[in-house]
């Protein structure tokens, strides 16, 4: 499925792609910028969400001594790399859905 058109003027691709680009203030941005694509919706929502587990779950291992640097070394570039390909995905005009977190974005997007 093709994304739809944008009311922001931009391709819904190129929306969908800059929803990722700031984490979650890009994507709050878009969801209150756009009024018709569901697409650059969705993808803005996935955007907030993933933002919010993963700044939760840096905050959380903060407190964890030497297990949570730890942790937090592997978490960085594996976050950093989800990053680019949902980026990716959203330009190639995919509604990639992360698990759990996909499905929410596309109910809370339908409800925007």
């Amino acid at each position: 499925m093709s994304p739809d058109s944008s009311s922001t003027g931009l391709d819904p691709k190129i929306a969908g792609l800059l929803c990722y680009l700031g984490w979650f203030v890009t994507g709050i941005l878009f969801l209150i910028l756009e009024k018709k694509s569901r697409f650059v919706k969705f993808h803005a929502m996935q955007s907030i969400f993933i933002s919010v587990v993963l700044i939760v779950i840096n905050i959380v291992l903060g407190f964890i001594p030497v297990l949570g640097w730890l942790i937090g070394l592997l978490l960085t570039p594996a976050s950093l790399i989800l990053w680019i390909v949902l980026m990716l995905l959203a330009l190639q005009g995919r509604w990639f859905k992360l698990p759990v977190i996909g499905d929410y974005a596309e109910d809370q997007a339908a409800r925007f």
